[in-house]
């Protein structure tokens, strides 16, 4: 089925497909984990029981959603030493310490504290409970962080010397981590999981809403996701020009690719708003564009000249057609985010947030699409990255493993057979939980407290009911 693809071919598309379903999970549980600490502290302060009903209900999903993620993770550090492990020596030197630092002081921070978030609210007291809380979102936000730092530098490499065997190798740490790209990629992230979890919110108090289901929780919990739509869209969308800027400025054909700028333009260069790549003849058909607004986008120069690909050698450009699609693809969800939110905000001032049908067959509709927007966004980085590993260093074919191609074609079949099988079932299961009203938990099944050994007891006072039955 695989045979006449390179080794090189489906160790990328195996690393591609791993890390697809991997970051489905973070990017929900990092804006869930900051969800949580909201709602906890709203708890705390109110003492409004809906609050603490939305906690108990979405702590549940998190806990799924926060070990899929770490299972679907482990998988692609494996795959740095069978498929790529002259890229894994080459820049372990640099790439080690920061995925390290990942493992000691984000996600030991995560897991320390998670059992205490999901379980101790009435063994450790509030104060402690909310600190916990706090600690789990905080050290999902620094996951992000040292991933991003590691994808960053390679992206725009920074701090390092190449020593006599061919390996970077640090010389500045502050450099390596705080690269050119990074504050940029680090924020733009953020806010995509954060709205990626408001779309999911949104999604699933609507859908309560269809059901008939609107109880006070959903109801609160779709205008809290509405609120975060309104107020954290127009700010990715101010985030993401900047960092189209400064990826224009450290990867150029990275942009020129997402524009679909073949050719160079030295009088104002247009903004193509659809088309179809031709990669033979090296020109976007049926373009569809707005003259010089790319110029204005990029340099605020409507007469501005933009280099096209035409300036880059042929083995150096990226794949154009992927990478032109998907960032349209990105760009258009961002917009009817956007749409969504200002939906909202005219229902609300109408005060028909909670009863208008078609806002929310909209909204469960959308529901699912930041997901979409994230991988897209990741392609987009991804493949505009190509042919390089290290941004302009080290190229992806000079990183492959000494590895057949039908070793990596057999372990990708056994990849995607698992995947589907046990993260289609996980998935499964998350969407019967939210499929559940918040005020019927009893029906998520997740217990409150952790599963014990034969003859061990839980601390505290006993209870007469049977094990089986406490909630």
């Amino acid at each position: 089925m695989l045979d006449g693809f390179t080794a090189e071919t489906l160790a990328r598309f195996q690393f591609a497909f791993t890390v697809s379903f991997h970051i489905i999970f973070p990017s929900f549980s990092i804006g869930l984990a900051s969800y949580l600490a909201v709602l906890n502290a709203l708890w705390l302060k109110t003492r409004d029981q809906t609050y603490l009903t939305l906690f108990n209900y979405w702590k549940k999903i998190f806990a799924v959603a926060f070990g899929m993620g770490v299972v679907s993770g482990i998988v692609m550090s494996y795959q740095f030493g069978t498929n790529w492990s002259v890229f894994s020596d080459r820049t372990g030197p640099i790439l080690g310490p920061l995925m390290a630092y990942e493992i000691l002081s984000a996600f030991f921070l995560e897991a320390g504290f998670l059992g205490i978030m999901l379980f101790g609210r009435n063994r450790v007291g509030d104060k402690l409970h909310m600190f916990a809380t706090g600690m789990v979102a905080f050290g999902t936000l620094m996951s992000a962080t040292w991933i991003l730092s590691v994808n960053s530098w390679m992206q725009t490499p920074a701090g390092y010397s190449i020593n006599e065997v061919g390996q970077f190798v640090p010389e500045d740490w502050w450099e390596i981590v705080f690269n050119p790209s990074f504050p940029y990629r680090l924020t733009h992230m953020v806010l995509a999981a954060y709205l990626t979890t408001a779309l999911v919110v949104v999604g699933a108090g609507a859908y309560h809403f269809l059901k008939g289901d609107a109880d006070k929780p959903s109801r609160k919990m779709f205008s809290m996701g509405m609120w975060m739509l309104v107020i954290v869209t127009p700010l990715q969308i101010f985030a993401g020009d900047l960092h189209g800027l400064n990826t224009y400025e450290h990867q150029p054909q990275k942009v020129m690719a997402m524009e679909g700028h073949y050719d160079s333009y030295p009088e104002g260069a247009p903004l193509i708003l659809f088309g179809i790549p031709n990669e033979e003849e090296k020109r976007i058909d049926y373009a569809i564009e707005i003259p010089k607004l790319s110029s204005l986008i990029l340099k605020h120069d409507l007469n501005a000249p933009l280099d096209g690909l035409d300036t880059i050698a042929d083995e150096d450009e990226p794949p154009v057609t992927i990478v032109f699609f998907s960032f349209r693809i990105m760009i258009g969800i961002g917009f009817a985010m956007l749409g969504l939110g200002l939906w909202s905000l005219w229902s609300r001032w109408r005060g028909t947030l909670y009863t208008s049908k078609w806002l929310h067959r909209a909204s469960f509709a959308m529901g699912p699409m930041g997901f979409v927007a994230v991988l897209a966004g990741w392609v987009t980085t991804e493949v505009g990255r190509q042919p390089f590993t290290v941004y302009g260093l080290m190229r992806t074919s000079e990183s492959l493993a000494p590895v057949a191609a039908p070793a990596v074609a057999a372990s990708l079949i056994a990849f995607i057979v698992v995947y589907f099988f046990v993260f289609g079932a996980g998935t499964f299961y998350l969407l019967r939980m939210m499929g559940v009203p918040p005020t019927d938990q009893k029906k998520i099944g997740l217990r409150e407290g952790p599963m014990r050994g034969t003859g061990l007891h839980p601390a505290g006072p006993r209870t007469s009911q049977p094990a089986e039955q406490v909630t």
